[in-house]
């Protein structure tokens, strides 16, 4: 049994009050994962958190998030994805509640691990819901594009947000903002949002599929973030990394033999499907290297404070926020999301490229606020990605698309943080036993970072280069052998779904690197 989403309902004005209504949503879980970093040493201070027991503030959204985005996707094709935003949404509310009444550590973390699973729940089915009601590619341009611009204001909002809440008042509040915005948000989305009929439970429930994958996938991201800690090739890293493709594995071979598998092998067909995913995870990876070195360059190098330094970032997260919702969209349509996806990943290279040669007494104007303007081009890239990434996907598998499109970001950004900071402290830590200053030893770490973000986005660019096709010309796939010959529609209109500083900072910022970006 399949189900084809309805066509949108209602007026113009009702789907971009709709689109407002998501964007929203996306603010408010945006909002959270930045506000927290700033927070952090007050959460320590006031909580007794240790160093590492910080860390899970973090880590427990990051695996809860990433784990279930891809299940979450698919149930929200199998019930309805209008039912599955409301409840994820609902449960990230009740989540904050929670949270922002913790009083101590144990209750702190299984509130975040309630909140991952509240944003999984809705994030997975954002843009499902969106490519459904515009179907227009003008129209969908221009919603992608605010709902990028969304992801940079919230980023760069929580920062700021967060140094004045908990200032101001306390660390409680940057958790206690959620409840008017999410009951807000539920109510509108009750009344906005169109109604549709799911698949059903028995069209995909495949249990076993669903324990695998998420298992997997929570197991696999645990490993990542945990490999700063035990090493590369450490017996932990090693051991449940093994466990984690072995489970991975195991959900493929599920999916090619199960009668309703969970997530149908055919998506992958499409060129642009694959492709844009795999260019998303390379770029997110690369983009850590901005959102959070960056920061702690500015700290531990520069001198900087933590507001400081989000207001110091603050142009970039503007002229991110200005190019999707104001350049993106007509550059779309005019020149094609390909061409404006590689555009943009030229942007992004010249930034990293100047920050290989950043001195150790930079100045902000000269040295930094070039590169702030350079990353214009992830306004570029983000838009034309999704509008890619979700090209190729059918009607009903558009939730599924969504949670996979958002899947890969989470994988991306926890491979970044791996890998860079990994590096960053290794050549600081070899530079110190050279004899180099603390601050020329960072320097040196972050530069070897910074170039090798610029080394995967280079590999992104030729991925786009070679595997992506315009929207149009890369059909979505048919599930096998119909009864009757499908019925064609045009293109257009189809509805497309270490150092001793490095660590601990690592963990007080990585979550900035979900928050630079519209979807978390």
């Amino acid at each position: 049994m399949s189900h084809t989403a309805p066509p949108p309902t209602g007026t113009s004005r009702s789907r971009w009050t709709a689109l407002a209504v998501l964007s929203a949503a996306m603010l408010m879980t945006i909002l959270d994962g930045s506000i927290v970093t700033v927070a952090m040493p007050a959460i320590q201070q006031d909580l007794g958190f240790s160093p590492a027991g910080l860390s899970w503030t973090v880590n427990a959204y990051l695996i809860a998030f990433g784990g279930l985005l891809l299940l979450a996707g698919r149930l929200g094709d199998l019930i309805g994805r209008k039912a599955m935003f409301l409840a994820g949404n609902a449960v990230f509310t009740a989540a904050s509640l929670l949270a922002g009444a913790a009083t101590g550590p144990g209750m702190l973390i299984a509130a975040r691990f309630l909140q991952g699973i509240g944003s999984a729940m809705a994030s997975a089915v954002v843009l499902g819901i969106l490519v459904t009601l515009f179907t227009e590619p003008r129209d969908r341009a221009k919603a992608i594009g605010v709902f990028s611009f969304t992801g940079a204001a919230g980023a760069s909002i929580g920062q700021v947000l967060g140094g004045v809440l908990t200032d101001a008042l306390n660390w409680h509040w940057i958790f206690f903002i959620n409840l008017p915005i999410g009951l807000a948000t539920i109510a509108l989305a009750i009344r906005v949002l169109p109604g549709e009929r799911g698949a059903g439970l028995a069209a995909g429930a495949d249990v076993i599929g669903a324990v695998l994958v998420t298992g997997g996938l929570m197991l696999g991201i645990y490993t990542v973030v945990k490999i700063e800690q035990y090493g590369w090739l450490g017996p932990h890293t090693l051991g449940l990394g093994a466990v984690s493709l072995v489970l991975l594995a195991a959900f493929v071979a599920r999916q090619a033999t199960a009668r309703t598998p969970l997530m149908p092998l055919r998506i992958f067909r499409s060129r642009n499907v694959s492709g844009a995913n795999l260019v998303q995870m390379l770029t997110l990876s690369a983009m850590f290297a901005f959102q959070i070195i960056v920061a702690l360059y500015m700290q531990k190098v520069l001198g900087y404070g933590a507001l400081d330094t989000g207001l110091a970032m603050l142009p970039a997260a503007v002229a991110i926020g200005g190019v999707s919702l104001f350049v993106s969209a007509r550059l779309n349509t005019r020149f094609g999301a390909r061409a404006v996806l590689l555009a943009g990943l030229v942007l992004l290279l010249g930034a990293m490229g100047r920050l290989t040669r950043v001195p150790v007494d930079a100045d902000y104007v000269t040295d930094l606020l070039p590169v702030m303007l350079l990353i214009a081009g992830g306004g570029l890239v983000l838009p034309a990605l999704t509008t890619l990434g979700m090209s190729g996907a059918k009607a009903d598998d558009a939730g599924l698309a969504s949670g996979l499109f958002n899947t890969t970001q989470q994988i991306g950004m926890a491979v970044g943080v791996a890998v860079l900071s990994t590096l960053a402290a290794s050549r600081t830590e070899e530079l110190l036993s050279a004899g180099e200053s603390q601050a020329a030893a960072l320097t040196g770490g972050y530069h070897l970072a910074f170039g090798v973000a610029a080394a995967l986005l280079l590999a992104a660019f030729a991925v786009a280069l070679i595997v992506l096709r315009q929207p149009g010309t890369d059909t979505p796939v048919q599930d096998a052998a119909p009864a009757e010959p499908a019925v064609q529609r045009p293109a257009g209109r189809l509805p497309r779904p270490s150092h001793p500083d490095i660590s601990h900072d690592r963990d007080r910022l990585s979550a900035t690197s979900r928050t630079g970006w519209p979807a978390r």
